[in-house]
């Protein structure tokens, strides 16, 4: 069996969920944060550092990974797994995001999508097929359908055309890997994802095809894209309400610690983002009072770790004032240890979630994360935060903009 999941305990007060999920590469327990390595590298750590912090499974794009190396590099090399000296579970991205995030160099059609390559200008056709053969040449543990999410608002006949090919896609990309396993291959368990927008409607009407195939597990797409973020929370809790119960739910995109735990607490298992590393090499990492600008003045001469509260090798050794210092200076190092960070704290936040969904006091446990998160304390005082608000909305992301624009993700990934 590709993928084997169990459910531990259902929280009594809310939807949330303690699982796990038993892959070829281990063990992943849910809720679960998986960082993302677009390109078979998160930014700035090593993996024996993600391993250190606790990470079960991260994400890397089949997108990205097919123009560089090249899938067939990869699979010469063992699979990424090998290639990237990552002994533990890996989820691959489809590629669908990026007819998103690469809007102005796609061209959309039933058949596909047309990439111009943003490395070379080379024109790429990525077809449902396609995602499915580059995702076992890159011997993923888990593989996502192709999709076509779309950027909101939009038009309702938009939505429509959509979801029609998401349906599609997936149907397509479903028998692709049973012809591989009729080959021998297609080893890798497949998720298909579920579009329609913030249109409750459409979004049934996708599931209603997707669920007759047997996939593995079901993932929320196209969510946290431009919509209000309480109508995100709302097709969360629709989504999930129509998902198996026995199979994993994964929400795609979403990495700010409020909408994770508000996630959690509708129904969804696993999450992924570029947030809180991006963030963080920006100089804003997540704690468990807020976010910490650290590179401001404030912190020159601030003795405490980047978070009182946590236990991680940062927060173990070295104060704000170091890394304020080392934004500062401009070195590296800067980005490596805010990097760390931020990996920890979501996988510890995960950790602490699923721990309380086991002892039945996630509701209590919510309440208590959002009142401290919302609280600032610890962070700088109070005056300096509001005579910097304008400053931090340009340079830092907020809890609606979990998702990178083109230009950023093309700067993240080069």
């Amino acid at each position: 069996m590709a993928l084997d999941f169990t459910l531990d305990a259902h929280d009594p007060s809310t939807a949330a969920r303690a699982g796990r999920l038993m892959t070829a590469h281990g063990e992943v327990l849910t809720p679960a944060f998986m960082p993302v390595g677009t390109l078979g590298s998160v930014k700035t750590l090593a993996p024996d550092e993600l391993a250190g912090a606790g990470v079960d499974m991260l994400l890397a794009n089949t997108y990205h990974l097919r123009l560089r190396p090249g899938v067939e590099t990869v699979r010469r090399m063992g699979g990424l797994h090998r290639f990237m000296s990552w002994p533990r579970a890996i989820l691959t991205d489809s590629g669908g995001f990026q007819v998103l995030s690469l809007s102005e160099l796609r061209t959309v059609s039933d058949h596909g999508v047309e990439f111009r390559s943003h490395l070379d200008g080379s024109r790429q056709i990525m077809t449902p097929e396609d995602a499915i053969r580059v995702q076992d040449g890159l011997g993923t543990d888990i593989a996502m359908s192709f999709d076509e999410p779309i950027e909101l608002p939009a038009p309702q006949e938009a939505v429509r055309t959509a979801v029609d090919r998401t349906i599609d896609w997936a149907r397509r990309g479903f028998s692709e890997r049973e012809r591989l396993r009729a080959e021998g291959g297609g080893a890798m368990a497949l998720f298909g994802v579920n579009q329609g927008a913030d249109d409750p409607v459409e979004r049934r009407r996708c599931f209603a095809s997707l669920g007759e195939l047997p996939f593995d597990g079901f993932a929320l797409g196209g969510l946290w894209v431009g919509e209000e973020r309480s109508r995100s929370l709302e097709m969360v809790e629709h989504d999930c309400a129509m998902f198996p119960a026995d199979r994993p739910r994964y929400l795609m995109g979403v990495g700010h610690p409020v909408d994770v735990i508000d996630a959690v607490a509708r129904g969804a298992d696993m999450f992924d983002c570029v947030l809180p590393t991006r963030n963080a090499r920006r100089g804003t990492v997540f704690i468990s009072t807020g976010r910490l600008v650290v590179k401001n003045a404030a912190y020159a001469a601030d003795a405490r770790p980047l978070d009182p509260a946590c236990d991680c090798a940062v927060c173990q050794r070295f104060s704000r004032a170091y890394l304020r210092h080392l934004f500062a200076s401009g070195e590296m190092l800067a980005m490596r240890l805010a990097s760390l960070h931020a990996v920890s704290h979501m996988v510890r936040l995960a950790r602490e979630a699923r721990a309380a969904v086991l002892e039945g006091r996630f509701g209590a446990f919510r309440e208590t994360f959002l009142e401290r998160f919302e609280s600032g304390e610890t962070l700088e005082p109070r005056s300096a935060r509001r005579a910097s608000a304008a400053r931090r909305r340009v340079e830092d992301e907020t809890q609606a903009g979990d998702r990178p624009s083109t230009e950023e993700m093309l700067d993240d990934v080069e």
